[in-house]
Parts: structure tokens; C-alpha cells; sequence
């Protein structure tokens, strides 16, 4: 499907965002946020709100280390753009970790053309600090440079905000969402009906809100493969017939229900 003027500035400015860190163009990555922009990286830590914050983020995770973003695919909707993507990432100690990464990016039009307000990196912190420790001495030696420079850039509360992201629904909220794709899968109906309410907000495909009963008839047959849990929220690639896209379900705060499903697709 050929894309609109809109969509296709939206993706301009996301795929602007790698060629800055791969170029390590710090004024040129920090230029794509529109003012007061959020920086959530990964989903489930503290954010980094406003310039001096995401700078501060540039200089602690991206400036020391090659980035590389292999890209599966990019969906569009609203002023929004979802990247389905695995990002390689080589420490300064020459470590290298493959992290698998679904990316939102939520745009606004300024004067000065279409900037980030705010960047969701959902990926999972653990499973990340293992491959890296699995490097052996090198990754070692990464994460023990690590901890300094997170105290040196963001002060001690920021470091401890980015443990946050160890927190979160985790694998119980795997097992609540792969339980929600099986039946949807399978259309049992009443058994979606078991794991979504009346409250849960539906928007299939993202910007078509839904029903219930609408979600569990229209998404037959949904298949996913890469899932992921940041914070409160669980991601997955999926397929619903010859379309692709990301799934992302949200966790109500404290609780297991489920407060809200979006589905981009491509098609």
C-alpha cells in the first residue's frame, strides 16, 4: 500500500534516528526530540524527560558503543511508528549482544518539521545482561565500565531507575498473553471474554477501536513468534493472514488484567 505524505515524513524522521547513532552525531540524535520528549529505554525504567536527560542518556548507552539496527519491518499508524527489529550492539570493550526489540515512536509536527515526543524501546534488561556476561571477559569488562558511567551521567537515582526495568509482568505476563493469542487463535470467543473486560481498551489495528467480541471474530487465526515484556507491557510479533505487525498489551498497574491491546499491521 503506497504511503501518504504524512507517513512517509513520519518514517523520514524515524529513520533519521540510526543514522545518527551509527554516525555517533550526537547533535543530530538529540535534534530529532521534540521539547520535554520522553526517552523510555527500556520500557519499565525511569525515562528521560527533556534535552539535557536524553543527552545524558546518548552519552551513557549510545556514544561509547557501535549500534546497528537490522530492521524487519516498520508499521505506520497515526503519528506513530512501530520498528519490529533486533539491535547489535558492541560495547567499547569489544563485547557484542544481539537484543531482540520491538521500538514505538510517538510524533509531533513542530515548526520545524516532525520530531519524537516521546521513544517506548521495548526489551528485556535480564536476558540482556546475561548475553553480555556470556561474552566472556569482554562483557565482563563492559559492565563493570557501565556502572560508573550510569552514576557519572545520571546520578545515582538515574541508575537505580534503570534497574527498574528489571521489575515488571515478566513471564506471568507471557503466559496471560500467550493464553489471550491461543484463544483468539482458536476464536473462543468466551474464553477472550475470561481474560478481557468491558474496561480493556481494544484498537485493532492501532486507531480502530474495538470490541470484545469484534477483536476475538476479526484476529482468527493470529499467529506471533518474538514476544516481549518491558515494564507493564508485553509485545509480540505477529501475523493475522498476509498481514504482519506488532502487538502491544498492556497491564493495568499492580494487577494481571489486561488494560489495553494495540495491533499495528501493515496491511
Amino acid at each position: 500500500m503506497p504511503l501518504d505524505r504524512i507517513s512517509e515524513n513520519l518514517l523520514a524522521t524515524v529513520h533519521a534516528s540510526p543514522r545518527a547513532v551509527g554516525a555517533h552525531d550526537k547533535a543530530a540524535w538529540v535534534a530529532l526530540f521534540a521539547e520535554g520528549a520522553e526517552v523510555n529505554d527500556p520500557v519499565g525504567s525511569r525515562p528521560h524527560i527533556g534535552a539535557e536527560a536524553i543527552s545524558r542518556f546518548y552519552n551513557t548507552f549510545i556514544g561509547p558503543n557501535g549500534i546497528v539496527f537490522r530492521v524487519d519491518r516498520d508499521l505506520v499508524a497515526g503519528h506513530s511508528v512501530v520498528r519490529d527489529l533486533h539491535i547489535e550492539t558492541t560495547m567499547s570493550t569489544g563485547a557484542t549482544v544481539v537484543v531482540p526489540m520491538h521500538l514505538r515512536y510517538d510524533l509531533v509536527e513542530t515548526p520545524d518539521g516532525w520530531r519524537i515526543a516521546r521513544l517506548a524501546a521495548h526489551w528485556e534488561l535480564a536476558p540482556m545482561i546475561a548475553r553480555l556476561l556470556g561474552t566472556g571477559t569482554s562483557g565482563v569488562l563492559a559492565g563493570a565500565k557501565l556502572g560508573p558511567q550510569l552514576v557519572g551521567e545520571l546520578g545515582l537515582g538515574g541508575a537505580v531507575g534503570m534497574m527498574r526495568a528489571l521489575r515488571g509482568v515478566g513471564g506471568h505476563g507471557k503466559r496471560l498473553v500467550r493464553r489471550l493469542f491461543t484463544a483468539v487463535a482458536a476464536g473462543d470467543t468466551a474464553r477472550v471474554h475470561t481474560l478481557l473486560d468491558a474496561r480493556t481498551e481494544i484498537r485493532f489495528p492501532a486507531g480502530t477501536p474495538v470490541t470484545v467480541a469484534e477483536f476475538a471474530e476479526r484476529a482468527r487465526e493470529l499467529q506471533w513468534s518474538k514476544m516481549i515484556a518491558a515494564g507493564r507491557t508485553v509485545s509480540a510479533s505477529v501475523r493475522v493472514g498476509d498481514a504482519h505487525g506488532v502487538a502491544f498489551v498492556d497491564f493495568a498497574p499492580g494487577s494481571s488484567r489486561i488494560a489495553a491491546v494495540t495491533v499495528f499491521l501493515d496491511g
